[in-house]
């Protein structure tokens, strides 16, 4: 199993969208809207990185109000 945390920049007033657009996809664990530089942590799980690589790529990304991501891969 292959877990990261997605951190998540969306465009100006489209937080809530993505988040509930996040929240009940395949291989989203849990997703939190924060302060500072990121505007949501989504914790994404796969079997293995080629999944984790779609997930992020075809399912966060394709996400209307997706600006960018930065993946941090859980190693413990």
């Amino acid at each position: 199993m292959t877990e990261a945390f997605v951190l998540t920049t969306t465009e100006v007033g489209k937080v809530r969208d993505v988040f509930n657009k996040t929240k009940d996809l395949k291989g989203i664990k849990d997703v939190r809207i924060v302060t500072g530089p990121y505007d949501l942590i989504i914790q994404a799980s796969a079997e293995d990185m080629a999944e984790l690589t779609n997930v992020i790529i075809e399912k966060i990304h394709e996400i209307e109000g997706v600006i960018d991501t930065n993946t941090a891969i859980i190693v413990e």
